[in-house]
């Protein structure tokens, strides 16, 4: 095969597209670039698999050498995925998952890997448009090509592909995929932006789109490679369907309206056996087929009956939220804590403060850099009543967590004003749907109850979308199965101010602007009202810190007085932490930072080095133990490192024969300082004090 190259600008910048050079076995393989960052997309597929669900993976692999960079540690290789490398590979994977046929069941593996990556462009969202590309020129049935995009907000002006450097600084970052037609996925954080320049920047994003979308058609074309054969699933036997209708018709409706999720599921699982118990004889080996056809019912009928008649399961209206109560303290360890209950869902949520050290150290392509605020997601199998093995941290908890995480960094104090590391982690207990949100909310309460001073609270819902034709209806707090049944699901998060995070799936086209406007306005009244109720129970962070957390103080001190703090080998410094029982970090810019368990620890510190950088003045009374004694006087130390001669003529009013008459090695004396002699040596007097 040739090699194939197309190539565009988008807002200026390069984007190009090749294939037919590297990995010519796989499926379909293709090179994204923009600057010098390059990602190749490749796409296989295996035997059709006998599971209920479409067994997609996508991988997303960031090779060191792509930076110049050899691994850390000993093994000197790349090991376990990253956090990074989780949420690209979701990235990527949320889009193209729709645009597979129903009821196509071949394993398919999309393999994403960084095999260039420079300073200024991410690689992720090429990731999207390489693995769209690569599955399109396969013989993979897959509906149309998607593209990617990063928006930012640089000067206050919306910019397609900002760099890294303006993505960091700047007040946006928000990645959209779409189609030609659509908008199917959008990730993104912000910083108290309106919602009306939300709605700008995806409209920015999607025109870019097409054009990337263009691109790869252009690419598709130049290969001329003949369409992949239409996907023909297995037909239905429609007499099969009749006689799952015939027994469920007038009593599924009842059932999957039940507002206790419990009692619906269990219905629902006893009314399914019935069916295939009564028509086991009549349909042979029909099981699958029976529920498929039994949860298509129960799908059509709450997609009717939410259209038609605006009712959601357990009676709720389009717009109701479902009762919300939040706990604070319910754990008396930790720094904080909230119980944040909606509904059926559940976050146990607490917040933990640490120094310096506990700060997580990421070591990525792009650089090395620190991270003093870390929000953790679980989700265990007890959450939805499930028996599932307890092993490492899912893909989905990565997700959830990255997105509450971005949620309220932007409510975050900074360092040099809250110099501690923070920990929040959210344990969903119960769950019914919108447990991301849940655990929004309960950080935000969790992190106000620890003290941590975030500028104002932060609330988060998930809207959800039932369209028929021309008719839809936006959901407000969606359940699971509204979840599930829907062809919508957009979590937006933020304060009173603006939005701080979003997120949104779409399963079909023709999703317009003006449902998007009423969609998130929506959630706007929602945000506000769920604010309130987390407002009654805490209206601000709390003045002082929980009793069981650090105690940690910032001072700035002249660069040129950091040797003497430290001391030879850093013996001063030693010294300090040993008898005072804290913990210090000094920086090259002079910042010192003293962490410890109380405050009369980190106030013995403090005072310890205030003394050492702190200049004698004439005339201050000084607090000083005896270091040496001399026939001529007794040297002592006033400051901490600081020495000064005590003359036998000033120990006393009377004449002193002898000084260990008045002094002795290791004793405690008051002094003031009188002077300097022309060595710059330091004079005191006990005497001046009598």
């Amino acid at each position: 095969m040739a090699r194939i190259f197309t190539e565009t600008e988008i807002a200026g910048i390069k984007v190009s597209l090749e294939t037919g050079r590297i990995a010519k076995q796989a499926g379909g393989s293709v090179i994204a670039r923009i600057g010098d960052t390059m990602v190749l997309a490749t796409a296989c597929s295996g035997a059709e698999s006998e599971s209920d669900f479409f067994p997609l993976s996508v991988e997303y692999v960031e090779k060191t050498y792509a930076a110049g960079k050899i691994p850390g540690g000993f093994i000197k290789r790349e090991g376990r995925p990253s956090e990074k490398e989780i949420l690209s590979a979701r990235l990527v994977d949320r889009p193209i998952r729709p645009l597979f046929p129903d009821g196509y069941r071949n394993e398919v593996q999309v393999v994403c890997t960084v095999i260039s990556a420079d300073d200024n462009y991410d690689a992720d969202v090429m990731a999207i448009t390489a693995a769209s590309c690569a599955l399109c020129i396969s013989d993979i049935p897959f509906q149309e090509p998607v593209a990617g995009v990063r928006v930012g907000m640089v000067e206050g002006n919306l910019k397609v592909f900002p760099s890294l450097a303006e993505t960091e600084t700047g007040s946006l970052d928000m990645v959209v995929a779409g189609t030609e037609d659509s908008i199917m996925m959008v990730e993104g954080g912000a910083s108290e932006l309106p919602e009306e320049k939300l709605i700008e920047a995806l409209a920015l994003a999607h025109q870019e789109i097409k054009k990337i979308v263009a691109l790869q058609k252009e690419l598709m074309t130049q290969l001329n490679k003949p369409a992949a054969a239409p996907f023909e699933g297995t037909p239905t036997n429609p007499e099969l369907v009749e006689a799952v209708k015939s027994l469920v018709s007038g009593r599924i409706h009842e059932t999957s309206f039940l507002g206790d999720k419990k009692a619906r599921y269990g219905g629902l699982k006893e009314m399914l056996k019935e069916v295939q118990t009564a028509l086991a004889e009549r349909f042979p080996e029909s099981e699958k087929q029976i529920a498929s056809i039994f949860s298509d019912i129960e799908r059509d009928d709450i997609r009717r009956t939410i259209i038609e008649q605006g009712t959601r399961i357990g009676g709720r209206s389009l717009d109701q939220i479902r009762d919300i109560t939040c706990e604070l303290d319910v754990l008396p360890r930790s720094h904080g804590s909230s119980l944040f209950t909606r509904g059926e869902t559940q976050a146990l949520v607490a917040t933990t403060l640490g120094t310096k050290l506990d700060q997580q150290h990421i070591d990525s392509i792009q650089g090395e850099y620190d991270k003093s605020y870390m929000l953790h997601y679980n989700f265990p199998p007890y959450s939805v009543g499930e028996v599932k093995r307890l092993g490492s941290v899912s893909r989905r908890e990565v997700g959830h967590g990255h997105l509450a995480e971005r949620s309220l960094a932007p409510v975050l104090p900074d360092e040099k004003s809250f110099p501690y590391t923070i920990r929040v982690v959210s344990e969903i207990m119960e769950s019914n749907g919108s447990s991301s949100m849940a655990s929004v909310c309960g950080s935000s309460l969790s992190l106000m109850a620890a003290g941590v001073p975030i500028k104002s609270h932060v609330a988060g819902v998930a809207m959800g979308l039932i369209k028929d034709g021309d008719r839809y209806a936006i959901l407000t707090d969606i359940l699971g199965t509204e979840d599930h049944i829907g062809d919508m699901d957009f979590k937006i998060v933020g304060t009173r101010d603006g939005v701080t995070a979003i997120q949104m799936d779409i399963k079909i086209h023709g999703i317009t602007s003006e449902i998007m406007k009423d969609a998130l306005e929506k959630a706007r009244v929602a945000r506000m009202k769920i604010l309130d109720i987390m407002e009654s129970t805490i209206p601000q962070s709390r003045k002082e810190l929980s009793a069981h957390a650090p105690r940690i103080s910032t001072i700035v001190i002249d660069k040129e007085k950091i040797r003497e703090v430290i001391g030879p080998s850093g013996k001063v410094v030693r010294e300090i932490q040993e008898t005072t029982g804290t913990t210090i970090f000094i920086e090259d810019d002079g910042t010192i930072q003293i962490a410890a368990v109380n405050k009369e620890q980190r106030d013995a510190a403090l005072n310890k080095i205030k003394g050492i950088v702190a200049e004698p003045e004439m005339g201050a009374v000084y607090d000083a133990v005896v270091k040496t004694v001399v026939d001529f006087g007794a040297f002592v130390e006033f400051l901490p490192g600081k020495e000064g001669l005590i003359h036998i003529s000033e120990l006393d009013n009377t004449r002193v024969a002898k000084v260990e008459d008045v002094l002795n090695v290791g004793d405690k004396v008051r002094v003031k300082l009188i002077g300097f002699d022309r060595f710059g040596k330091v004079k005191l007097s006990r005497k001046a004090l009598l």
